[in-house]
């Protein structure tokens, strides 16, 4: 079983604290977890389902790349970290 967290950034959108979910990939776990809360789903990916660019995603303490995040295979105990994408100077 995978646990999933949030930054507390996405705290109005998303579990504030972190939530176990079943699932053999990233995409899938997420999927779960957005079947419950439509809002931190539509945050977190457009409209076709793409992870949006200003989101990224850490699964056991790896950044993944950004078009194959959500494909990525999960462990048993996977960790999987999403936050907001930050730029600037």
């Amino acid at each position: 079983m995978a646990t999933v967290h949030f930054t507390r950034w996405l705290a109005g959108v998303a579990p504030g604290e972190a939530v176990e979910i079943e699932g053999q990939t990233v995409g899938a776990v997420l999927e779960h977890l957005f079947a419950e809360n439509a809002t931190a789903r539509n945050y977190v990916l457009d409209e076709q389902g793409q992870l949006r660019k200003h989101v990224c995603i850490f699964l056991d303490g790896e950044r993944l790349a950004h078009g194959a995040a959500l494909a990525a295979p999960l462990r048993p105990q996977s960790e999987i970290y999403v936050m907001q994408a930050l730029s600037g100077g």
